[in-house]
């Protein structure tokens, strides 16, 4: 039987090394969440995730800047090399972008380079229950966003990839 995780039972250390990855290598939210005071409260993935996202959200534009660069590119040069974190290598697998044709290759490795070209940081989506011509389309249609926009949406997505993988480690 695999035991179930719960937050509140959890030394600083052991906490941060199973939840210090949900936003992207970027452990300082789940430490500043803890050193806020841990409690039973916080044993539901809810509340874990709305008391970390309003860390990420009162930080600066800059530190979100860092965790959105900290996203790797989808189907890019790290996923090739094995160099994802876990975390995200399942996720990208679960929705094919390891299966990509020559063609469906090509269009990310030329979307990955467009959309940082414009935005700055990698385009950023949810992946997990979607498939690869989904993520394909969102990817055509949010590269022509404005820099707001898709500074917005991207820190949108960042917090609903942290709730898919606060959920898939406590339940």
């Amino acid at each position: 039987m695999i035991k179930k995780t719960i937050p509140s039972e959890l030394s600083q250390a052991e906490f941060l090394t199973v939840f210090g990855g949900v936003f992207e290598k970027s452990n300082w939210i789940a430490e500043a969440f803890f050193d806020l005071g841990m409690d039973s409260k916080y044993d539901n993935a809810n509340n874990l995730h709305n008391a970390m996202v309003k860390i990420f959200r009162a930080s600066s534009n800059q530190k979100k800047l860092k965790v959105l660069l900290a996203h790797p590119d989808l189907a890019g040069k790290l996923a090739q090399r094995g160099e994802l974190t876990e975390e995200s290598q399942n996720e990208q697998k679960s929705a094919g972008l390891n299966q990509l044709t020559s063609n469906e290759f090509a269009e990310f490795q030329n979307l990955n380079t467009r959309y940082m070209n414009k935005h700055g940081f990698p385009f950023i989506i949810a992946v997990k229950g979607l498939t690869k011509l989904e993520i394909l389309s969102e990817f055509r249609k949010r590269v022509n966003n404005s820099n707001e926009a898709e500074f917005y949406e991207a820190c949108l997505q960042v917090e609903r990839i942290a709730y898919i993988r606060i959920r898939d480690i406590i339940d």
